[in-house]
């Protein structure tokens, strides 16, 4: 007898989108059939979803718990843990998480990792991954512990082309490193994750606009603009080509129609390069700085245009941008708005719970989408760019049983006090066009109708292997 039937009129498929039967056993989707293949006789709970939508449960590759931020009293700080991120994931129809591992000088990635762990092993809800991100001169002997941590299951390294603010000196990662770094992923079938902006464009930026005296945060798209990503997104590209097989990328929390063109220009000559945004970024532009608490909507790089916004869409649409990201960093209002420079504004943003209702909205609500082109930016194609797939991001025989219940009856106004982040969300007040009503992971029902049922033993670790097919530039065509 199998545990659970999930049966829908919309349930969203590798194959499509149709009424089908979602059979589970175990951690396991078994089965994918025509909807009644199974009656309540078959299995101990039957869910009849109706018109609701059945898709895979979300993806979000960029968050950042436990991680370092100020706080408003100048003390050392961290974002929220594991425990409060994943929990607001799950209300909101996320089931996976992808976090960083941050190296240092004067340790190995092995410790890294060990550290890192003890933030998230028994304290996470669902199930989570992470980058590794090094930093600074690197010594020779790390190149040899990104090969072994990629050979481990840990295939994604992060890399920043910028210290972002002055205070930060010592983030960014010089060329000649990058292209060492670049030489070892290329031939371990790893892939970098791109923080992507021109240093000297930046700091250059910082100082001038220091000396003009206009240092408040609104002034951060001038610092963090546009010809900086062009610069960067360009040299990055240049850099992987130029490595014998080429060197797969992956550009976080794109921002500008600059860095969407440079990427599209890359894949059209075949190259593996992909692109992620963020929703922030989609929905919010450089005006929104100047609303009350405006520091709400920042993440680093900054916010842009109009048209820069309207270029993301673009490439969303075209298939230059392949997922949709948070950026995630839960923390109180008071953090998030603590700083009032372009040179000390909190980055990162709470997040988590309202994108699948948010990207549904703007996507199939207001765009017309197809539900297949909505799943593939929240959920499948993270899963298959970061070798999740097909146990993550699919319903489909043999994948994890991660799935995700969306009421398009549920249409309401986006309030914070309904929310399971922090004290405060960027998206109050914003209309959405579904809600999650149910989600599913690995087998188990951890929310359903608002009651939470989850364990913090529930979440396990994923180790990874990337799609040499995707390494190499092929596929992830849009639909």
């Amino acid at each position: 007898m199998l545990d659970l039937v999930i049966r829908g009129k919309k349930v969203v498929t590798p194959m499509g989108t149709g009424a089908f039967d979602v059979a589970i056993q175990g951690e396991k989707i078994v089965a994918v059939a025509s909807a009644g293949t199974y009656d309540a006789g078959a299995t101990h709970r039957l869910i009849d979803a109706g018109d609701r939508i059945v898709m895979p449960g979300g993806i979000d590759p960029h968050v950042h718990c436990l991680w370092h931020v100020p706080n408003p009293d100048g003390t050392a700080g961290f974002s929220d843990p594991p425990e409060t991120v994943s929990r607001a994931a799950l209300h909101g129809g996320t089931t996976t998480l992808i976090d960083f591992v941050r190296w240092t000088h004067g340790n190995t990635l092995p410790q890294a990792i060990a550290r890192r762990d003890e933030d998230w092993v028994g304290k996470c809800f669902c199930d989570y991954s992470f980058h590794l991100m090094i930093e600074g001169q690197l010594p020779p002997e790390l190149f040899g512990q990104i090969a072994d941590a990629i050979r481990d299951g840990y295939p994604t390294i992060k890399i920043f082309t910028t210290d972002i603010t002055p205070s930060r000196k010592g983030r960014m990662v010089d060329f000649g490193d990058i292209w060492e770094v670049f030489q070892v992923v290329a031939k371990e079938g790893g892939m970098c994750v791109m923080h992507g902006e021109d240093n000297d464009i930046v700091m250059h930026m910082y100082d001038k606009l220091i000396r003009e005296g206009r240092t408040h945060f609104r002034y951060l798209p001038e610092v963090h603009n546009t010809l900086s990503e062009d610069l960067s997104f360009r040299r990055v590209i240049r850099l992987a080509e130029s490595v014998p097989g080429k060197a797969a990328i992956y550009f976080m929390h794109v921002s500008a129609a600059t860095g969407v063109e440079a990427i599209r220009e890359a894949r059209a000559k075949g190259s593996p390069v992909y692109g992620e945004t963020l929703h922030q970024y989609m929905l919010f532009n450089a005006d929104d700085y100047l609303r009350p608490n405006g520091q709400m909507y920042h993440t680093y790089p900054s916010l842009k245009s109009q048209a820069d916004q309207q270029a993301l869409w673009s490439g969303a649409t075209d298939g230059s941008l392949q997922t949709v990201a948070t950026d995630e960093l839960c923390c109180s209002l008071a953090t998030k708005v603590q700083g009032s420079r372009f040179d000390d504004t909190t980055g990162g943003n709470s997040g988590v719970e309202p994108r699948l209702a948010v990207m549904y909205t703007e996507m199939v609500g207001k765009r017309g989408w197809p539900l297949e082109k909505f799943v593939d930016l929240t959920s499948t194609n993270a899963a298959r760019l970061m070798g999740l797939y097909p146990r993550k991001g699919a319903l489909a025989p043999g994948s994890d049983a991660d799935i995700t219940v969306l009421d398009p009856a549920l249409r309401r106004i986006v309030r914070n006090e309904f929310l399971h982040e922090s004290d405060y969300s960027p998206w109050e007040g914003h209309e959405v066009h579904a809600w999650p009503v149910l989600t599913v992971a690995r087998g188990k029902v951890v929310v359903e109708e608002g009651r939470f049922s989850a364990e913090l033993s529930d979440g396990k670790y994923l180790k990874r292997t990337l799609d040499p097919a995707l390494l190499a530039g092929a596929g992830l065509q849009p639909r």
